[in-house]
């Protein structure tokens, strides 16, 4: 799809174009070593079997899938370059005691301007131009102060970031309900903020996050001392969320922590509390007493224990970065609804990748347009003038895990069947070419997997024309 406008904020980049299966024969040039051609099954996805649907399938064929690719402490020496070098990136820790209204304007006004463009609303109805104005409006630039103390805050819930102060949805077509263009990302219980500006009308913050600077509702955040708040992701024990998106337990005692989401790669201290004593009324002997974050009615922040079952996924650190885990943790959102910006409780193909890596403890910037150009991390790149010769090159030494970016759009290698390459990734597109070059549309729209080759944008162009770069996270400059 065609981004909303060329001012907007860059996370337009993460719209994917429709993929294309070319199910006839490609030119020699073009292929892997494969000996027979795809396969079209009853789903209607080629090249796919119910077999290759499960992590077994290709763990099976995959060398050294238990091989410690990189040592926590390697990790954790690039997240901290990866937050000193990365300019997608926010330092919180590094920011001064005080902000200037200046610095404020600017990290609003840098992530998105006025539409410019028409739009609708998820009912296909024009959105007029006074409704646009007040929303743009609401962000109150003529109230920032000159200067301000700097302020943190913590999300106490999973909460979209937004490009304005605003609810609304909002597309670039009529008819359009998916790519809602306010959407931006997500934040996570735990999640760390810089609080920089209040909405006019009060039901908004504009923040900083690691990854994001972008509007926020209010009653998701917790205002808390600087200390409390930056202090909250280093402290031990802890758990980390391996499964796809757990919850944890009901209870009546604490109705803000009941069954709350708890996503793939949070990491929630334990609560220092009894482990032989009911916690919200029930023995925790079963489950993780989980210290959470809670907003009191004055806005500020709190903690309190609540429940997670220790049959739940999680860990007491992060996963070790191997090809096996790589696999296990992506197959656990195998399904999961394609979300622009995160939207649909779920996650685009840059969240997806990023929220797998976190459950091993690698920090990535949170688009694919700053994903594939970081300077922290090791990669191929690939400009117009890169011979075809020379991107086969490349496939053919995609090891698993490796990330594959195109614009707009990032798949993950899984592996090989036959020596043609396959990939999983979350994709709100998905179609193919059969041998009289009639294009058939699979509507994929969920995390999904597919082969690499021979994805195509046209009949002129495949993916592999258009790669341009490849992430090798699991390796070091």
């Amino acid at each position: 799809m065609a981004p909303l406008r060329t001012s907007l904020h860059p996370s337009w980049h993460r719209h994917l174009l429709v993929a294309t299966l070319l199910l006839a024969t490609v030119p020699a040039a073009a292929r892997t070593p494969s000996t027979s051609p795809l396969q079209l099954p009853a789903s209607g996805v080629i090249g796919i079997q119910d077999a290759q649907l499960t992590p077994a399938f290709w763990l099976a064929r995959t060398q050294q899938p238990a091989q410690l690719l990189l040592t926590p402490q390697q990790i954790e020496a690039r997240n901290a370059r990866l937050l000193h070098d990365d300019p997608s990136m926010h330092d919180l820790a590094a920011l001064p005691a005080s902000l200037t209204g200046a610095q404020v304007r600017t990290w609003i006004e840098e992530s998105a301007s006025a539409p410019t463009k028409p739009l609708w609303d998820d009912t296909g109805k024009s959105i007029p131009q006074a409704t646009l104005d007040a929303i743009v409006a609401n962000r109150a630039l003529p109230a920032i102060p000159a200067n301000q103390a700097t302020r943190y805050g913590m999300a106490v819930r999973r909460t979209a970031l937004r490009t304005f102060p605003t609810t609304l949805r909002v597309f670039s077509s009529q008819g359009d309900t998916d790519i809602d263009r306010f959407q931006e990302s997500a934040l996570f219980p735990g999640d760390a903020v810089v609080i920089t500006q209040s909405s006019a009308d009060g039901q908004w913050l504009f923040v900083l996050s690691q990854r994001y600077a972008a509007w926020v509702e209010a009653s998701a955040i917790a205002e808390g001392g600087r200390d409390a708040v930056l202090g909250y992701a280093t402290r031990a024990p802890f758990r980390i969320i391996t499964g796809a998106k757990p919850r944890t337990l009901f209870t009546r005692e604490q109705p803000h922590l009941s069954e709350l989401q708890l996503d793939m790669g949070t990491r929630i201290p334990l609560a220092d509390v009894a482990v032989n004593k009911p916690v919200n009324g029930q023995h925790p002997y079963t489950s993780w007493i989980l210290d959470l974050p809670m907003r009191n009615d004055d806005g500020r922040l709190a903690f309190a224990p609540a429940l997670l079952q220790k049959n739940t996924d999680s860990s007491p650190a992060a996963l070790p970065l191997t090809r096996a885990n790589v696999i296990r943790q992506a197959f656990k959102f195998l399904g999961e609804r394609y979300g622009w910006g995160h939207s649909y409780n779920g996650r685009d193909c840059s969240g997806f990748v990023s929220d797998v890596y976190r459950s091993m403890g690698v920090l990535m910037p949170r688009n694919t347009s700053a994903q594939a150009v970081s300077p922290v991390f090791s990669r191929i790149h690939f400009d117009a003038r890169t011979p075809r010769q020379q991107r086969m090159a490349a496939v053919a030494t995609l090891d698993v895990g490796d990330l594959i970016y195109i614009p707009g759009h990032v798949m993950l290698f899984l592996g090989r069947i036959n020596g043609a390459p396959y990939v999983i990734h979350d994709t709100n597109g998905g179609s193919y070419l059969d041998r009289d070059g009639t294009l058939h549309s699979m509507h994929l729209n969920g995390v999904s997997v597919t082969p690499l080759l021979p994805l195509r944008f046209d009949k002129d162009t495949d993916y592999v024309d258009r790669i341009t770069n490849i992430v090798r996270v699991g390796k070091l400059q």
